[in-house]
């Protein structure tokens, strides 16, 4: 009689190391994902009217110039968009239209705005920035603001800052202030000789100057 000695059941272990291995790698991927997600959102130009936060946008409402997310240079129905200058209007919707053909959408974050409006980004930003000199970096009072006259926009998002910061000039589209990418005016003289030099901020800009210091 021949007895068969039981059979082993092998079970596999995964080697420590190889378990180590494995943490480390989807702790990397992880930490990738982060710094990924936290450059695309830093990485958008933001303007004032995201900066001081969204809870002004229905205070005053579209009729003063808050602009709705998603809103192109084509939304006529929008008081923001319609009631900024014609040339300035048919300038943006040129490159617009051209931008398109490079998959690159102009969205407008700000446009016309009323001298309430204004008014109310000029105290947030107050509030924001601790004073009145700091504010005036970033928002103009209502008699200086190019926003309340309508030949200011603000674009986002970055990519669409980007393609008119390079092609902008051609449709003389300029940026006027260093720390305001978002920020284009119309200079028709930029068709032919480029946009002009930028100021480093508002503060530095001559129609932000009070009248006794003109």
């Amino acid at each position: 009689m021949t007895y068969r000695e039981p059979a082993r059941t092998t079970t596999r272990r995964t080697p420590r190391i190889l378990v180590a291995s494995l943490l480390v790698v989807i702790a990397a991927i992880a930490a990738a994902l982060g710094y990924q997600s936290l450059a695309s959102s830093s990485s958008r130009a933001a303007s004032p009217v995201d900066v001081l936060g969204g809870e002004h946008r229905g205070a005053l409402g579209e009729a003063d110039g808050a602009v709705p997310d998603g809103t192109t240079v084509f939304d006529d129905e929008i008081p923001g968009v319609a009631n900024l200058d014609p040339a300035l209007l048919s300038a943006l919707r040129q490159a617009a239209t051209d931008a398109a053909d490079d998959r690159v959408e102009l969205y407008v974050d700000s446009g016309w705005r009323s001298p309430e409006y204004q008014e109310q980004l000029l105290h947030e930003a107050v509030s924001k920035y601790g004073s009145e000199k700091e504010a005036a970096r970033w928002v103009a009072t209502p008699n200086t603001s190019a926003h309340v006259s309508g030949d200011a926009v603000d674009i986002g998002p970055f990519d669409a800052t980007a393609w008119l910061s390079e092609h902008g000039a051609k449709y003389g589209l300029c940026q006027i202030y260093s720390n305001e990418p978002w920020h284009y005016e119309l200079r028709p003289e930029a068709i032919d000789h480029g946009c002009p030099p930028m100021y480093a901020d508002p503060t530095h800009d001559p129609r932000m100057q009070p009248a006794e210091h003109k």
